[in-house]
């Protein structure tokens, strides 16, 4: 037998992505910097596609979107955490509207998500200035 495994422990979306979207290296002085991540999603079903600033809209300059989807083909609840310091989240349509009931509670764990296979969920998270 030849099964190795599933695609989904293998890591391949994961290497896709990095392959495909490669970091880019700023010089800046190692001394002040420590290890730093702004986002981190408690699932490995789910990939965090997007992290953009808001369109022009009424929550001013200090909005963003972040776009994240399943990618394993199930049903799955994730934790989104930021070190950002979010004021306010809600689930929003591709054109970043705020979907009706979207507000989205911060808990200690972060924030909560449910997907169902392949959906793909945008957040828009208002940060305190």
């Amino acid at each position: 037998s030849h099964d190795a495994g599933s695609f989904q422990e293998a890591g391949v979306i994961q290497h896709a992505y990095n392959l495909n979207f490669p970091l880019h290296v700023v010089p800046g002085n190692s001394a002040q910097c420590r290890a730093w991540s702004a986002f981190s999603v408690s699932s490995p079903a789910v990939v965090l596609e997007t992290v953009k600033q808001a369109g022009a809209r009424t929550e001013g300059p200090d909005a963003m979107v972040i776009r994240l989807y399943e990618a394993y083909g199930s049903t799955v609840t994730a934790w989104l955490q930021t070190s950002l310091p979010v004021k306010e989240a809600m689930l929003c349509d591709l054109l970043e509207r705020p979907a009706a009931q979207g507000h989205l509670p911060m808990g200690l764990q972060g924030l909560r998500l449910s997907f169902t296979p392949f959906c793909v969920l945008s957040v828009l998270l208002v940060l305190s200035q």
